[in-house]
């Protein structure tokens, strides 16, 4: 742990959704996460909930419009993306497709020595799906960037 003040030690994903007990079943059944715990008000909206993705932690809460807190609409990017780093993305892409995702970019092998793919969940968000087919330095992923563009 740092001694410089305010220093970061973890960092998450806190998604809202529009349904976060359907948005865990989903995250489930693509991506293997495991529920940690949820916070269930009386009325059934969830205010917090947490799941095990691997070696990270996933927040999720419904939308409180009421704080200026909404889920996205569901059928356009909404800026920013959760990648998630796996042994087979083709075999992750076709099990999130099969749980309900949409695909928007096949997988596909990248100059930067990945092979990834682009999905966004039935809530509205994107996933990248990738892993690496080729070990590059920055310097050779630079190189290779700089011909796509000659």
């Amino acid at each position: 742990m740092s001694n410089k003040p305010n220093a970061i030690h973890e960092v998450f994903a806190y998604l809202r959704v529009r349904d976060t007990a359907e948005a865990m079943r989903f995250y489930a059944a693509a991506f293997g996460a495991e529920e940690i715990f949820r916070l269930t008000e009386p009325t059934g909206r969830i205010g917090h909930a947490e799941m095990r993705l691997g070696p990270a932690v996933l927040m999720l809460s419904d939308p409180y419009p009421e704080y200026g807190m909404d889920a996205p609409p569901g059928d356009s990017d909404i800026g920013c993306a959760v990648h998630l780093h796996v042994d087979d993305a083709d075999a992750m892409a076709e099990t999130a497709v099969a749980a309900g995702a949409t695909m928007l970019m096949p997988p596909t092998d990248h100059f930067y020595g990945e092979r990834s793919c682009r999905l966004r969940d039935p809530f509205g968000h994107t996933w990248l799906l990738g892993h690496e087919i080729e070990k590059l330095a920055p310097e050779e992923m630079q190189r290779r960037y700089d011909a796509l563009f000659s």
